[in-house]
């Protein structure tokens, strides 16, 4: 936030006065919130239906869902290859935080909670409602360096609290269904209410002249390759035949990223 301030001033007032921490923060959210708040799965599902969305509603469907299908089964076969208790990414972000538990000081209070020291920061672990004062726990769900000494002193598996959501057991289960093909368009069984609907189609306004737009405006400060690059002035926009320029340039001709 400081950087913010010194950078932003404005952006920094309206985000702490009007907004709210709990609005953009995940530290101060009163609630649970996973820790992905991003469109870049709709950008993966745009750019993976890129030649695709020309195709009529139904074959749309189908390419789908046969991504779909192969998307479940892959993940399947990787989730019921696992070995270890978390699932791959949990358990690497896990593991490092052993050697950092090495060296803390663990201090019962009371049956469920403790006291540890040691490090750069130190931390009162509720083992029974699994938190801790550096809310790191609290908001990830998966043990801090404060819990897995605690959990080593008091001889708890610190597997067992964990949030059920990163095991092995969850990841299968999240894949364990299979996305089958809805099959031939003749062989669909269709209730006679929705065979006999008539749906009348949208009303068509008539368009701007020109080659409809098929690409999205990039974002500010998003870089795209432009191809069209002057092999006369090393300019981009148009082509060495169209230059105007009285000069050459003596620069190459690939295309490089360029902000647009």
């Amino acid at each position: 936030m400081t950087e913010i301030s010194h950078r932003y001033p404005r952006v920094a007032e309206y985000l702490e006065n009007e907004v709210g921490f709990e609005k953009w923060s995940r530290c101060h959210y009163p609630g649970l919130r996973y820790n992905i708040t991003t469109t870049n799965m709709v950008e993966s599902l745009n750019s993976m239906l890129v030649n695709a969305r020309d195709f009529p509603y139904v074959s749309l469907l189908d390419v789908i869902q046969e991504k779909m299908s192969k998307w479940w089964n892959d993940r399947r076969i990787v989730a019921m290859a696992i070995t270890a208790p978390l699932t791959p990414s949990r358990e690497s972000e896990f593991r490092p935080r052993f050697a950092q538990s090495n060296g803390r000081h663990s201090l019962q209070l009371n049956p469920v909670t403790c006291h540890v020291k040691g490090g750069e920061l130190e931390g009162v672990l509720d083992i029974f409602n699994k938190t801790c004062t550096c809310k790191e726990f609290d908001i990830d769900k998966l043990l801090c360096v404060h819990a897995i000494a605690a959990a080593h002193h008091a001889q708890v598996s610190v597997y067992s609290l964990v949030s059920p959501y990163y095991t092995k057991e969850y990841y299968v289960l999240a894949y364990g269904e299979t996305i089958y093909p809805v099959g031939s368009q003749s062989q669909w069984d269709v209730l006679n209410e929705v065979a006999t609907r008539v749906v009348l189609p949208r009303e068509v306004k008539k368009r701007k002249r020109g080659r409809l737009k098929t690409s999205r405006f990039p974002s500010v400060g998003e870089f795209r390759k432009r191809k069209n690059r002057c092999g006369k002035c090393g300019a981009y926009g148009h082509y060495k035949k169209k230059c105007n320029s009285q000069t050459g340039s003596t620069e190459g001709n690939q295309p490089t990223d360029v902000p647009v």
